[in-house]
């Protein structure tokens, strides 16, 4: 099993990683009788892509003799009703290096191609910009 998930009431859970013992509480958000105290259950989805994103880039990175530590995401997640799902998930990738462009092109592709990105709907719109060589975020 991967994790367990328990109910706490008040529309909170707390989700436990069965192999490490780490916990992550999710609470419904304000505009879905939540208090949004927490990530939303969809809001963790939504983190999920920037998370794999970055995680299969850092891997080709580091195949690449490449360092991305300290690179940064921003996340934005948009709702639709009718039923209630996540419509669209934009992220900013903002890197603190700028590598040449090769290297640029396969980190990105990578990005693109990370298990969460291939798991979500092909009706969900999946939007992803590269920002190269920033140190204002």
């Amino acid at each position: 099993m991967t994790s367990t998930v328990i109910y706490q009431g008040d529309l909170r859970t707390e989700c436990t990683h069965n192999a490490s013992g780490s916990t992550l509480i999710t609470d419904a958000p304000v505009d879905n009788h939540g208090k949004g105290e927490a990530f939303s259950p969809t809001d963790t989805v939504a983190t999920s892509l920037a998370s794999c994103l970055l995680t299969v880039m850092g891997i080709k990175a580091r195949d690449l003799g490449v360092d991305l530590e300290g690179t940064k995401t921003t996340v934005e997640k948009v709702m639709k009703s009718n039923p209630r799902r996540i419509a669209q998930i934009n992220i900013g990738v903002y890197f603190k290096i700028n590598p040449d462009e090769k290297i640029k092109k396969i980190l990105e592709k990578t990005a693109l191609t990370c298990p969460v990105f291939y798991s979500l709907s092909e009706s969900m719109e999946k939007n992803t910009q590269f920002f190269w060589s920033r140190s204002d975020f």
